[in-house]
């Protein structure tokens, strides 16, 4: 079966080699998890490893500032935004009363951007900013179904990411994004330790267990031969 390799160390022997082509992955977790680092490293790993373009969509940071979140990794971002193998995109703040109206234009622009890419490798960072724009809870799992649905059209392996407040079963911000993409990674961070726990891939087997991983000046590292006990993380 084909995969999307992550690239990132220790992690895809434990998703059986990688995302299953088109799905979606949430990727959650409390501050100082690194969010932000995973989602950035699988797409610098798609463009320096695997020559995937992929595109990088913010609603929170601008793009001055994930350039200064990953300045201590020995990542070229430049070299492969030269090549057409990276983009950096910001969605700006949009007000609840404007949502419908920017929702659609702002998927149009994504579309736009995955067609001149030809990318293979999209991120959505944060459906919690996402949500925050949402004006009620039922339009908030109505316009995340929709963004999801709009993304598989793509034909890109998405990685989304969600803030929590670092509990251990909680999985997304709001209560509903876990349920409508195809897979589940968790992120916990109790000093010292950093924690990695698939919760769930659609349509593959994947490792169930808890491991630990570090991050790196090359990014994150996950040890895919130590196990860290569930009862280990404080509800």
């Amino acid at each position: 079966m084909d995969r999307v390799a992550t690239g990132i160390p220790g992690l895809d022997p434990l998703l059986r080699g990688g995302f299953l082509p088109g799905a979606s992955v949430l990727v959650s977790g409390g501050a100082g998890t690194g969010k932000t680092i995973f989602a950035m490293q699988y797409i610098y790993n798609g463009a320096a490893l695997y020559n995937d373009p992929g595109i990088y969509i913010t609603l929170e940071e601008g793009v001055t500032n994930l350039w200064w979140n990953v300045r201590n990794f020995r990542w070229d971002l430049a070299k492969y935004e030269h090549e057409g193998l990276i983009r950096l995109y910001r969605v700006g703040m949009i007000k609840p009363s404007e949502f419908a109206r920017r929702f659609d234009e702002e998927i149009a622009k994504i579309k736009e951007l995955v067609d001149e890419l030809k990318a293979k490798r999209l991120v959505i960072d944060s459906t919690t900013a996402f949500g925050m724009w949402m004006p009620s809870e039922s339009q908030l799992r109505y316009s995340l179904f929709r963004l999801v649905d709009e993304l598989k059209e793509l034909k890109c392996t998405t990685v989304l990411t969600s803030e929590t407040f670092g509990k251990r079963d909680q999985f997304s911000r709001f209560g509903v994004e876990e349920f409508i993409t195809d897979g589940v990674i968790a992120l916990y961070f109790k000093p010292p330790q950093r924690v990695i726990f698939i919760r769930k891939m659609r349509g593959t087997d994947h490792d169930k267990k808890l491991h630990p991983y570090k991050i790196t000046d090359k990014g994150i590292v996950v040890n895919p031969k130590e196990e860290v006990l569930w009862e280990s993380l404080a509800r």
